[in-house]
């Protein structure tokens, strides 16, 4: 079973994608940190992650990478928006993504594109989504609890730029599948959201049953 979570940043997809996992005992990807690592690397090679040679350059990047903590930092995350709107860059790392969607038993995988451009043949697609203020609430939040002393106005500014990059980029940009389920985690709990997160998955797994046996 491949389930895909797709959704704009501090929505609550990689916390409702990491129970999903859990849930159905499935491997997980969070893919927005295959971006953050070029990302990453970017800076460590001292290279401008707006041009494209640059940033697909740092795309050959060693898996332990994806466990180091830095990745989190925000502007890892800020560089990492601006690298992931290269196309070259997206297909260097489209079939990593690929091959951890299709592995032996399935995976969840989380994202900005999982649904419609690396997994689209998913048994279950997620699209999550909240308020562009809650989300800055969250994050905020979670800065403030790093250390850091980044106003609110300032990460609401971050966040809908962002947006506005990942939905306008020409390659895979931002947006959910057609046959993605909604789910706006705006005004839900943690516990509310994974539930109905649960709810989701298995109606849309039992109806593609249905339409195969049909």
């Amino acid at each position: 079973m491949i389930i895909a979570v797709d959704g704009p940043a501090a929505s609550g997809k990689g916390t409702i994608a990491r129970a999903l996992a859990s849930h159905y005992r499935l491997p997980y990807l969070d893919t927005g940190l295959l971006y953050r690592a070029v990302a990453a690397n970017v800076a460590r090679l001292d290279l401008d992650p707006t041009i494209e040679a640059d940033a697909v350059a740092a795309t050959d990047f060693d898996e332990s990478l994806l466990d180091d903590p830095a990745l989190r930092d925000d502007d890892t995350g800020k560089r990492a928006s601006i690298v992931s709107a290269h196309p070259l860059v997206r297909a260097a790392l489209f079939h990593r993504q690929r091959r951890f969607a299709n592995q032996p038993g399935g995976a969840v995988l989380d994202g900005r594109d999982i649904g419609t451009v690396i997994a689209p043949e998913a048994d279950a697609k997620l699209f999550v989504k909240a308020t562009p203020t809650i989300r800055a609430r969250r994050r905020h939040s979670e800065l403030r609890e790093r250390g850091s002393n980044v106003s609110m106005d300032k990460v609401l500014a971050d966040i809908r730029a962002r947006d506005q990059r990942d939905s306008m980029r020409s390659s895979a940009p931002l947006l959910a599948a057609n046959d993605a389920a909604l789910l706006d985690t705006s005004f839900l709990s943690i516990e509310a959201a994974l539930k109905r997160a649960i709810e989701l998955v298995e109606r849309q797994v039992k109806l593609k049953a249905e339409n195969r046996r049909g």
